[in-house]
């Protein structure tokens, strides 16, 4: 039973993910489309609300909830777990993210009312957020070691700052073109 709870949980992790992925990415062509005249702004605004609520109520949201429904099988299933350090450091991380999951549908719905004072810039340096939790979240499950996981930290911390910047050289590429 705890393998078939540990794989529902991996396909959960997969889809919440990529559905967070996507949302962000939806968002950002949402704000994007401000730019684009009035009738154009109101077909695209319809059309990404609609996509936007579908992804949100039909992937990423349930996939949210069967993950830690499986996570809480798995710790109910193996409660040793509970002892183990590194858990503790990767449920900060989940939670982290379930944070961001529920900032993010606060975006779709001041998105839907237009009432959203993000910019592209700033939800593509958002979305970076996802990724950097995940990394977070795998490295602390796979390494569990303390010290492998401050090196993990310190890598990951380098790696959240190269997506900055590679965020920042986007938006010049971006502009000149």
């Amino acid at each position: 039973m705890y393998l078939y709870a540990k794989a529902i949980h991996i396909i959960f992790v997969v889809c919440w993910m990529a559905g967070l992925f996507y949302m962000v990415r939806l968002f950002i062509y949402h704000t994007e489309a401000k730019h684009r005249s009035a009738g154009e702004y109101a077909i695209l605004h319809k059309q990404f609300m609609e996509m936007e609520r579908k992804l949100w109520w039909v992937i990423t949201t349930p996939s949210m909830y069967l993950t830690v429904l499986a996570a809480a099988v798995m710790m109910h299933l193996n409660p040793a777990w509970w002892a183990q350090p590194w858990l503790h450091v990767k449920l900060v991380f989940v939670l982290g993210l379930i944070v961001y999951h529920f900032i993010c549908q606060r975006i779709m719905y001041r998105l839907a009312a237009e009432k959203s004072s993000w910019t592209s810039i700033k939800l593509r340096l958002w979305n970076e957020l996802a990724t950097v939790l995940l990394f977070a979240i795998v490295f602390t499950v796979v390494l569990k070691s303390a010290i492998n996981w401050i090196y993990a930290v310190l890598g990951l911390l380098l790696f959240a700052i190269m997506l900055m910047i590679a965020v920042k050289v986007y938006k010049k590429f971006r502009e000149k073109s």
